[in-house]
């Protein structure tokens, strides 16, 4: 190992445990000033059955943002992928077919995406905003802007297997998506895969040249957001026995906080996957912390908005000073 990648090793382990550092010191903090919410088993379960849903949203889009790309539709993907699935299990009266019609959604509007960013030319960011009003207005019109009620699916296998609760208080949701955190790991970090997507983040002309199959990989990124989109929503649906017409609104801020948060560039080429689950539980616990400390609720999306901010701006002159 030569002198630089040593160097960036280091640097990589010591972000990580800087932001390790960060969450242990406010959770210290929150136990300090609410002991009475932060002392109740409660509060985690809480947490346990909320941060996975943004969570598995922010794995999946850290992949696409280490390759330099970008997907703002993922609040509608959801939210379409969701209503195949209500629509699906209601019609047939099998939530097992819902599922599969829901990543079937999520993964063709993943594809969409990708044909339009890569084959077409299109910006990733003006791209996935059409798509993004598109499927929101679609999945209003479909439903009439009517929610579908899902109680019909809370005793059963497939509810306990998704959502239920393992020992009567560990939510299944959390087995997920920590089961979907160390396969995109194992993609990024011991997979040829993993090194294609940071070539290309890099410099995807560099990437062309050593044979990488750069189209392919950045199409099958979006399909692979779609994918969790839709995973993502059907859990949803089932924790909340309810799917409604603005599902997903509220998640675009919670992932890009906590993807950037967690180490993420923003301009390509660099992410982990701890750093994002990281960075995830310290955007989830925020407003509980916020709120239990006597504040508003409303000082979580100025805080949010500061994380985003405030990491941007570092990887911008972290890239800048890297440049010259």
């Amino acid at each position: 190992m030569n002198k630089d990648n040593m160097h960036a090793l280091l640097s990589k382990y010591r972000f990580q445990c800087g932001i390790l550092l960060l969450l242990l010191g406010l959770l210290g903090l929150f136990l300090y000033v609410s002991p009475q919410t932060f002392l109740h088993r409660r509060i985690y379960v809480a947490f346990m059955s909320t941060i996975p849903f943004p969570t598995l949203l922010a794995l999946g889009l850290t992949l696409l943002i280490v390759a330099g790309e970008l997907d703002l539709s993922f609040p509608s993907i959801m939210v379409i992928s969701g209503l195949s699935f209500a629509t699906v299990s209601q019609t047939t009266a099998s939530p097992f077919l819902g599922l599969l019609a829901a990543l079937v959604t999520g993964g063709l509007a993943g594809l969409i995406n990708g044909v339009i960013v890569v084959l077409i030319g299109v910006p990733a960011i003006i791209a996935t905003i059409g798509t993004q009003f598109f499927w929101r207005g679609a999945s209003t019109l479909l439903a009439d802007g009517l929610a579908l009620n899902m109680t019909e699916l809370r005793d059963t296998t497939f509810h306990h297997v998704m959502v239920g609760r393992l020992f009567d208080w560990i939510p299944m949701q959390t087995l997920w998506c920590l089961a979907v955190a160390v396969l995109f790991w194992f993609l990024l970090n011991r997979h040829i895969f993993g090194d294609d997507v940071r070539f290309i983040g890099d410099d995807i002309n560099t990437a062309r040249m050593m044979g990488i199959r750069t189209d392919g990989v950045r199409i099958g990124l979006f399909v692979l957001m779609g994918l969790v989109s839709a995973l993502a929503s059907v859990m949803v649906c089932l924790e909340m026995a309810n799917w409604w017409p603005t599902q997903g609104e509220g998640y675009l801020l919670l992932v890009f906080a906590a993807i950037f948060l967690g180490g993420t560039s923003v301009f390509g080429g660099q992410g982990t996957i701890s750093g994002t689950v990281i960075g995830s539980i310290i955007i989830g616990i925020l407003e509980a912390g916020i709120i239990s400390a006597g504040l508003s609720g409303y000082w979580t999306r100025l805080i949010h908005g500061l994380v985003i901010v405030i990491s941007v701006s570092l990887y911008a002159m972290a890239f800048k000073s890297r440049r010259r």
